[in-house]
């Protein structure tokens, strides 16, 4: 079994994921599943003070997310159709990132 390490830098912070596979095809194959880029700063208000969120919706609905720890800005994790375990950061059509404001929830 063939491990790789990967370092992702979401704002000041650094996430550490491994990934395995049976042989170097399968280990870089998975390492193309995390096909996002580094998050340096908030798209919104450039703070650095990001982590990664996760919340479920209507009890079936999973997301992740970067989210600002200021702002409550966020950018959501898209998957693919033919493969949910590859992840991407969603993009708006001029390609930068598709940061969200917070919206506070009307009652």
């Amino acid at each position: 079994m063939l491990q790789l390490m990967i370092t992702k830098r979401i704002g000041r912070r650094q996430f550490h994921f491994t990934v395995q596979g049976t042989n170097f095809h399968e280990v870089v194959s998975e390492y193309d599943r995390l096909s996002f880029p580094d998050v340096l700063a908030c798209g919104l208000c450039g703070s650095d003070n990001l982590d990664l969120s996760s919340r479920v919706a209507q009890d079936k609905f999973k997301y992740t997310s970067v989210k600002c720890l200021d702002c409550r800005g966020d950018v959501t994790f898209g998957k693919t159709q033919k493969d949910d375990q590859t992840v991407f950061l969603r993009k708006r059509e001029d390609g930068h990132l598709d940061w969200q404001a917070w919206k506070k929830a009307e009652k």
